[in-house]
């Protein structure tokens, strides 16, 4: 699972996933809407019977995080652990602070990180998947980075957040702090031609547009997301929706 921002333990389980079958968590920063349900999804995984360890890879501050949360729920876990035989969620639990380069390896399995911009965070990841049916590169929240158009070069699936900067301002409209928000939505996201831009370096066999901004917007289509995008590069591109599942070309 990459992020587990605001509903992710709801989202995984409507995707068909049970949580005890989670293995594998990555957390791209520290902001809410990417690690809010971090806990809180081992937490419900080990309600639901885990049994076998989580590990999960993030910034600096992930295993703090990971203490402090079972710290914060260390009466729940030991009363479960001694009314209802449950085992330790603190021992299943493997939280691993992360630098760029390789964070996992395992058979058919290899998974890299580099730090993409993502002001005022510093310690922000992109992720790469190299896996033995294809390569799928998360950009994670980011400005436009030509860093992160090399490390996603030939990729099979490309997932790259899009501002839609037309929506902004109406966006800004509804929150008191309009001014400050919209300079931080302009400095640390990839505008959808900036997008387009790199796509046309990275070449993937397709690019999903996905953390968009802003997201709850119903006037702005798909086609909308995808004319800056095509201004610059012509290669398959899709808009993300809740659920969706793509497949991999060598599944």
């Amino acid at each position: 699972m990459i992020d587990c921002g605001y509903g992710a333990a709801r989202g995984i389980v409507n995707a068909g996933v049970r949580l005890p079958d989670l293995r594998y968590i990555f957390i791209t920063h520290h902001h809410s809407d990417h690690n809010l349900d971090y806990g809180k999804i081992v937490n419900a995984a080990w309600a639901a019977g885990l049994n076998d360890p989580i590990r999960s890879f993030g910034p600096r501050g992930l295993k703090a995080m990971t203490d402090a949360y079972w710290e914060l729920n260390k009466f729940d876990a030991e009363t479960r652990i001694a009314d209802e035989g449950k085992p330790d969620p603190r021992k299943l639990h493997i939280a691993s602070d992360i630098e760029e380069g390789v964070i996992l390896g395992m058979p058919g399995v290899r998974v890299s990180a580099i730090r993409v911009p993502h002001p005022p965070v510093t310690d922000n990841f992109a992720f790469k998947f190299e896996t033995r049916v294809g390569t799928i590169v998360f950009s994670g929240d980011t400005a436009y980075c030509r860093k992160l158009a090399a490390f996603a070069r030939g990729c099979d699936i490309l997932v790259h957040e899009a501002l839609f900067e037309p929506g902004i301002d109406r966006m800004a409209a509804r929150v008191p702090f309009a001014a400050t928000l919209k300079q931080h939505l302009l400095d640390s996201h990839t505008g959808t031609e900036d997008v387009g831009r790199l796509a046309q370096i990275a070449q993937p066999k397709l690019l999903v547009l996905s953390h968009l901004v802003p997201g709850d917007d119903p006037t702005i289509t798909d086609e909308m997301w995808l004319q800056g995008v095509r201004a610059h590069d012509a290669g398959k591109a899709i808009v993300a929706k809740d659920q969706m599942a793509i497949e991999l070309p060598h599944a």
